[in-house]
């Protein structure tokens, strides 16, 4: 069975009636941009250590990795203040969070303009906010804060997504598409941020998994405008967000560990992690795709813009899908360009996929209409959109 019977009428502009899309897409990045070839000495350097072998090990975790630039929070101004974060098993948590609540709040506000300048219509038109982040913890939440900084109408109706790690900007998007659909006229706006100062720790050979997390993880904020039933006259539906799905694999929460303590967030990323997604990847994708259809033959009949967690997952992926190399493109790029930045990664994944298509566009060369958004976080969690490319023939 190949494409099913709605996924053969052809590429579309327009969006199904009633179904929620993606409107605008924005992000936003802290000022300290790290170049990967000189992480480790600066690393090591603020954090007084000199172990060699240590510094090795990173130093081959930052080859492997494929990141090449990212950004983050964390500045010589910033431990220059805090000297105790830098140093093993002080109470930190409250000099953490400090920093890491106005940051995100600031990133937050940041990419949200952007979105909404993009999208063209005016703030007041947005009824919904969502907000997500793995970062920060208060009460109000950075949800009211954001609002607030944004001028948001104070009927705007809010939902906060917390700790929900690398799938939680899809876990926003899906929570998005169902308020969306479910309140006509509505605009929602999905905005998520994260930095890593919450968990930033001295090298330890007692952890040498913190060192995966040196290599691999960037800060940021992204940001989405969602909404059914587009004003085609002032809005450019992007994707529209067909069917969304989440499983958690049972007797796996153990996979993805974190605590939050008095030095920080403490992460644990077992080894197994991408053996564990790439068993149950397939079945997954299988169940969304059948909704329309859809097989495993049509995979590389279509676009997957899935949250790089790192290499070793999208390799897995790629292998087990029998992907053209070509389809993890936007996710390389990503990962490559910003690193793993959590939540808000999907945001720059997509923003690829879109610049990909555009360049096949003036090719002249065939895209796909369908694809999912996926991704993979604490649970384990698998998250995913079925969803329709709206760029492809415009």
């Amino acid at each position: 069975m190949g494409m099913g019977e709605e996924a053969q009428e052809g590429f579309a502009t327009m969006a199904n009636p009633g179904k929620a899309t993606i409107l605008a897409l924005g992000k936003a990045f802290p000022h300290q941009l790290v170049m990967q070839e000189f992480l480790v000495d600066g690393y090591f350097k603020n954090t007084n250590c000199d172990d060699p072998e240590l510094k090795r090990k990173l130093s081959r975790l930052c080859k492997t990795t494929t990141v090449k630039t990212r950004y983050v929070v964390m500045s010589d101004e910033i431990l220059k203040k805090y000297p105790e974060l830098a140093i093993e098993g002080l109470p930190t948590v409250k000099q953490r969070l400090d920093i890491c609540n106005n940051a995100v709040t600031e990133m937050a506000i940041e990419a949200s303009r952007a979105c909404i300048k993009k999208w063209g219509r005016p703030i007041s038109d947005i009824t919904h906010l969502v907000y997500v982040s793995s970062s920060e913890a208060r009460l109000p939440g950075g949800d009211l804060f954001l609002a607030k900084g944004l001028g948001l109408s104070p009927e705007t109706q809010r939902v906060m997504l917390y700790f929900m790690g690398c799938s939680g900007g899809v876990a926003g998007l899906r929570v998005a598409k169902d308020i969306a659909e479910n309140n006509p006229g509505s605009r929602v706006l999905l905005a998520t941020s994260e930095t890593t100062i919450i968990g930033f720790k001295p090298p330890s050979a007692d952890r040498p998994y913190d060192l995966v997390g040196v290599a691999l993880f960037g800060d940021g904020a992204g940001a989405m405008i969602i909404g059914s039933d587009p004003v085609l006259s002032i809005e450019r539906p992007l994707f529209e967000l067909h069917t969304a799905m989440q499983n958690f694999l049972p007797n796996t929460e153990k996979t993805i560990d974190g605590k939050l303590t008095e030095e920080g967030i403490s992460f644990k990323l077992a080894r197994e992690l991408p053996q564990i997604i790439e068993d149950n990847v397939e079945g997954f994708c299988e169940k969304l795709m059948g909704i329309v259809g859809l097989t495993d033959k049509d995979y590389n009949n279509m676009f997957w813009a899935v949250h790089p967690g790192g290499p070793a997952i999208l390799n897995r992926m790629e292998k087990r899908l029998d992907l053209f190399p070509e389809k993890l493109n936007a996710s390389r790029r990503a990962l490559m360009d910003y690193g793993n930045a959590s939540s808000n990664t999907i945001v720059y994944v997509l923003e690829y996929m879109i610049e990909e298509s555009l360049k096949r566009k003036t090719e002249s060369r065939e895209d796909s209409e369908w694809g999912l958004i996926l991704a993979f976080g604490p649970g384990v969690t698998f998250e995913g959109i079925l969803a329709r490319n709206l760029t492809v023939q415009e």
